[in-house]
């Protein structure tokens, strides 16, 4: 498994952390709410999956409930942004140059920003919330944000509508804002969230939605304790 943010994004990485925030509405909500959502339960180890620039894992460790947190990312520029991200953390930060369809460490909790909608299917979406249920500690979380598109095309309309709102609202060109859709299509899988949901609870899973801005959405998912 591959992937080039700079390839994927057509932007330079210097750049990613300034242009995301023009890009997704309520980013900076989202950020901070999904580490809320983590330090929560006081993990130990929290895994974050597909860590970019390590927006949220920085986010993360700013809790003191927070042990550890080991950032994940196959991209190697967007790691070494992290990298120098988290440095002031100390040995609370780890970054591993490792995709998430390598073997899961048991932790307290797993994280995702904007990363799990490059797992194309529901089926092997479903396949990684096995894992990582199977690998948190009971009480454990896991939380994604993330966007989401139902199937329906009306239902669609008002969501995409939102998107480009925010994106011009920060600059982009109108006709911009929607050809980048069909350009992030060939690497991007927004899944319905009924059917994200649903997957989370087949593997057993407490799973609920606390936020959205249109199409972008933090979900909590729970391990029952017993």
């Amino acid at each position: 498994m591959s992937h080039s943010v700079r390839n994927h994004l057509l932007l330079e990485i210097s750049e990613y952390d300034a242009t995301i925030r023009r890009w997704i509405p309520g980013y900076e909500r989202m950020i901070d709410l999904a580490a809320s959502a983590v330090a929560s339960v006081d993990p130990r180890l929290v895994v974050d999956l597909g860590s970019g620039t390590g927006a949220l894992a920085e986010a993360i460790l700013q809790h003191e409930s927070v042990g550890r947190v080991e950032l994940l990312d196959i991209d190697p520029e967007m790691l070494a942004q992290a990298r120098t991200r988290v440095a002031r953390f100390g040995d609370r930060a780890l970054c591993s140059l490792r995709s998430f369809d390598a073997p899961l460490p048991e932790c307290d909790a797993f994280s995702a920003s904007l990363a799990l909608h490059h797992i194309p299917t529901i089926e092997a979406k479903t396949d990684l919330f096995s894992r990582a249920f199977a690998a948190l500690r009971p009480g454990g979380v896991l939380v994604n944000a993330d966007a989401t598109m139902p199937v329906d095309e009306g239902e669609q309309e008002p969501l995409y509508a939102r998107w480009v709102e925010h994106k011009v609202a920060n600059g982009v060109d109108e006709a911009r804002a929607w050809e980048q859709f069909a350009e992030w299509a060939e690497e991007d899988t927004y899944l319905p969230l009924t059917e994200e949901l649903a997957a989370l609870r087949s593997v057993g899973f407490e799973a609920e939605p606390i936020w959205n801005d249109g199409p972008i959405g933090v979900v909590v998912a729970r391990k029952p304790t017993a």
